[in-house]
């Protein structure tokens, strides 16, 4: 089968796309391994509009079960895509499972990846203290000894976010210095809640019995081991963008961000749109994740009408 719609990711802005292709009565495939997105970890998500509460495993049954509501239309796939390639004047999405399938256009919903510690403790607190997500669960942290890893911008704006909630904040930074913007690093040092830097600190364990109680680290010059007592971590490291399907098809940024025209969530290849924590869209959030599906949906739409037009115009050649 040739699907008009081959979107790629079971998060918001998965979801979303499916949900405005299925309007348009696109035929649409949803290739997905799971529902949710990075969300799904959280056990308080707040910034969900219309929902005050909710946790990221009920946020991800109401995206599937919204994804599945369209079961004449919409096909779903629970499996993970591994490459994208053309087929003429069209696309074949292939599958880690093996299986290939064939669309018109395709929309990248495929999301990111924290990039994580890698250290004992890391996983089994995840959810219990140890958080990726300022902006989503900086409020649980309300009067807590807090501490963030990473002295980039990213962790810089997670000090920020904290302010208002956390009683002390620490940044554990492995190089020598900060990062992050000056004028933001002038603005976090003037908060008394902002109890400093320490640098050339290796993480090596996330510590605590059910909830996160504190962090070891390594000092990088000397090897010693110090660990630090907090209630929480934030990991700001960074994330990887699940793009390497498309690596050699669309044009990437150097941190692998599909890079698209915000206005119509369009990317460097005809017919292949992108939206959410793929793209190089600076803000990573589900709401905005979600709008831009949606403009990637519209914008697919538009694509085909003009893609029709002129396959019925070389039908009458």
């Amino acid at each position: 089968m040739l699907y008009d719609v081959i979107i790629i990711g079971g998060g918001p802005a998965g979801v979303a796309a499916a949900v405005y292709t299925a309007r348009k009565r696109l035929k649409t495939l949803l290739i997905a391994d799971s529902f949710g997105g990075q969300s799904i970890v959280s056990d308080d998500i707040q910034n969900w509009i219309g929902e005050p509460h909710i946790s990221g495993f009920d946020l991800a049954q109401k995206l599937e079960a919204h994804a599945r509501a369209f079961p004449d239309i919409v096909d779903i796939k629970t499996e993970k895509a591994v490459a994208v390639a053309e087929k003429g004047d069209d696309f074949e999405v292939r599958t880690e499972q093996g299986n290939t399938y064939e669309g018109k256009t395709v929309i990248l919903a495929a999301g990111a990846r924290r990039r994580k510690l890698g250290v004992p403790g890391e996983e089994k607190f995840n959810g219990k203290g140890v958080a990726y997500c300022s902006t989503c669960d900086a409020p649980l942290f309300g009067d807590k000894k807090v501490a963030v890893a990473g002295g980039g911008n990213a962790g810089l704006e997670a000090v920020e976010d904290l302010f208002p909630y956390a009683s002390e904040i620490w940044i554990v930074e492995q190089n020598g210095v900060l990062r992050g913007d000056p004028a933001t690093q002038e603005e976090i040092q003037k908060n008394p809640k902002f109890k400093g830097a320490i640098f050339r600190a290796k993480i090596t364990e996330i510590t605590g019995d059910a909830f996160v109680s504190g962090v070891k680290y390594a000092d990088t010059e000397t090897g010693e081991e110090k660990s630090l007592a907090v209630d929480g971590i934030f990991v700001e490291i960074g994330s990887i963008p699940n793009s390497e399907m498309v690596k050699d098809l669309v044009e990437l940024d150097k941190w692998g961000q599909v890079k698209i025209d915000s206005k119509h969530a369009t990317t460097s290849r005809p017919g292949i749109f992108a939206a959410g924590d793929i793209t190089d869209d600076p803000y990573k959030q589900n709401n905005i994740s979600a709008g831009d599906a949606v403009k990637a949906a519209l914008a697919a739409y538009a694509y085909l009408l003009k893609y029709q037009h002129q396959t019925r115009a070389v039908d009458h050649e």
